[in-house]
């Protein structure tokens, strides 16, 4: 793979998450399909012996590691048979908390529930010049998901009560998945993700977010702040109505994937590239549709725009799906590692 091209070097992979301009810009991604490591790797990559090894020969600095819970949400599923993975998408209507008696009776998991084995044995494995990142999320989406999109809606004026409390319930297990992931010395940077916005804007209200959501994530940054290690916090979507609390309140160092159908890269350099590390921007769309070529010239783009203008690092638009391109993919880290130095 690429790994003749850069070495790892973590503790520059962290300055840059602290917004620190450095020699060159590395790569980052939320999530690489099973489908398309395969792929890349010629085998399934599902050990984290394996995980690393595949981090390392594409040229991240680190892999990144979830404690283990299973939390039951309401999800349809759609078989194709063209293709090897099934489509789930969350109910728009009924989840499986309908009200105080449903929320009562729902087995909620507690923090004895969780699980943390793997990241145990990552900071056994992990090589001195790789790091880990411990990541977990989704606080408000796990909340609408369990009850449904219209029936979160409805609740949040007919019942806010029950809103707090499923906030309670889930923000608290999520904030105790992150206190023992801080408490590891070999964990050294936290990342929280939870989409929050469409393209064009915030999925509900920001007071709504400030008072039901931002606590947790203040409490998450907390424990960030005081490790002295970054704090990255993933949204899809138009985010500025909210930009100072992330920044000046829950203290987010970076953001990711700055989708560009939502906000422009340069834009956003412009407005908040004196305060945040900025993380993505390569379109998935482009990735799964375009020519390698056009791939390596839209990241050539990206490399001029954060040249000189505080942190980036590299990656996709959200996430690497099994339906990328392999060539376009791997373009846009040959790309990175060949010509994203100063």
């Amino acid at each position: 793979m690429f790994s003749h091209l850069r070495k790892p070097d973590f503790e520059h992979f962290q300055k840059t998450l602290f917004n620190k301009t450095n020699d060159y810009i590395p790569l980052i991604e939320l999530g690489i399909h099973p489908e398309m490591r395969e792929k890349i790797f010629g085998r399934p990559a599902t050990s984290v012996k394996d995980e690393i090894a595949f981090m390392r020969g594409l040229g991240y600095d680190y892999i990144k590691v979830q404690p283990g819970i299973h939390i039951e949400i309401n999800r349809s599923i759609a078989k194709n048979a063209n293709v090897a993975v099934d489509r789930s998408w969350s109910s728009e209507h009924d989840g499986v908390v309908q009200d105080w008696e449903s929320f009562e009776q729902y087995p909620w998991a507690t923090s004895s529930d969780l699980e943390y084995s793997r990241l145990e044995e990552a900071g056994k494995l992990i090589p001195d010049d790789m790091g880990i990142i411990g990541q977990y999320g989704d606080i408000y989406t796990t909340v609408w998901e369990m009850l449904g999109f219209e029936n979160f809606s409805m609740k949040m004026y007919e019942d806010p009560d029950l809103i707090t409390a499923m906030f309670a319930k889930i923000g608290e297990l999520v904030v105790s998945m992150f206190e023992t992931m801080a408490s590891m010395d070999f964990v050294k940077v936290l990342w929280y993700s939870d989409d929050l916005a469409y393209s064009s804007g915030l999925m509900v209200s920001p007071d709504f977010y400030r008072e039901n959501l931002f606590p947790y994530m203040k409490r998450i940054g907390a424990l960030a702040k005081k490790r002295n290690i970054p704090f990255i916090f993933h949204s899809d979507g138009v985010l500025y109505d909210v930009m100072d609390d992330l920044i000046n309140d829950i203290g987010i160092t970076a953001l990711h994937p700055v989708e560009p159908i939502s906000m422009d890269m340069t834009e956003l350099k412009e407005r908040v590239g004196d305060k945040l590390c900025l993380c993505g921007g390569i379109d998935v769309d482009q990735l799964c549709r375009a020519e390698p070529e056009h791939i390596r010239e839209m990241t050539r783009n990206f490399i001029h725009i954060a040249k000189d203008k505080g942190g980036w690092c590299a990656g996709s638009s959200n996430s690497i799906p099994e339906y990328v391109k392999p060539e376009n993919y791997l373009a846009m880290i040959e790309t990175v590692l060949k010509e994203g130095k100063w």
